[in-house]
């Protein structure tokens, strides 16, 4: 299926706050989908400095989904930097509405953060997969992606709301 790939807009937030709901519980987290429109539009589409930026995936004029959209898939990147190598664009989110899976949408998607990277002189996409969803790990493998887990053996951290206010000692004195 040939989507139309396209840089989102803040008239997408809404899209794309469905689907993000919707990969949110794919995923199962357990704190679902935080982020709200308001929030994607001031931070993707309102900032000097975006924190984010996105394409999606549109059908063709015409086409919509049995539940009657046209934005049927997204990505979400970001770029960064790797001290030994130099620039990244990192993918956050990749995601597909089930009724269109398996038609090619979101190889276009990959494909098209692949030129984004290319275009901006990074050297390589950057990404997690949930060790459980073997259909994403297939996915990215028939790509041409390599597992890093398996390859170099580096674990992935972060520090939640609580342990980075405590991190950067900004907690209230009871």
């Amino acid at each position: 299926m040939a989507c139309r790939i396209r840089p989102a807009r803040a008239g997408d937030c809404g899209d794309i706050i469905r689907m993000m709901k919707e990969l949110g519980a794919y995923e199962k987290h357990s704190h679902g989908t935080e982020v709200t429109e308001e929030a994607l539009i001031k931070d993707g589409f309102s900032a000097e400095t975006p924190f984010f930026q996105s394409i999606v995936a549109e059908l063709p004029e015409g086409q919509h989904s049995k539940e009657g959209f046209t934005v049927v898939g997204y990505a979400l990147y970001i770029f960064s930097y790797n001290s030994m190598r130099g620039r990244i664009i990192y993918l956050e989110d990749l995601y597909v509405i089930p009724e269109f899976r398996g038609k090619g949408v979101g190889k276009q998607l990959l494909k098209e953060v692949a030129k984004i990277g290319q275009d901006r002189q990074c050297y390589q996409i950057q990404f997690a997969v949930l060790n459980w969803n073997q259909q994403a790990i297939d996915f990215y493998r028939a790509q041409g992606a390599i597992d890093l887990t398996e390859e170099t053996g580096y674990h992935i951290f972060r520090f939640e709301d609580t342990a980075m206010t405590k991190l950067a000692g900004t907690e209230a004195n009871p």
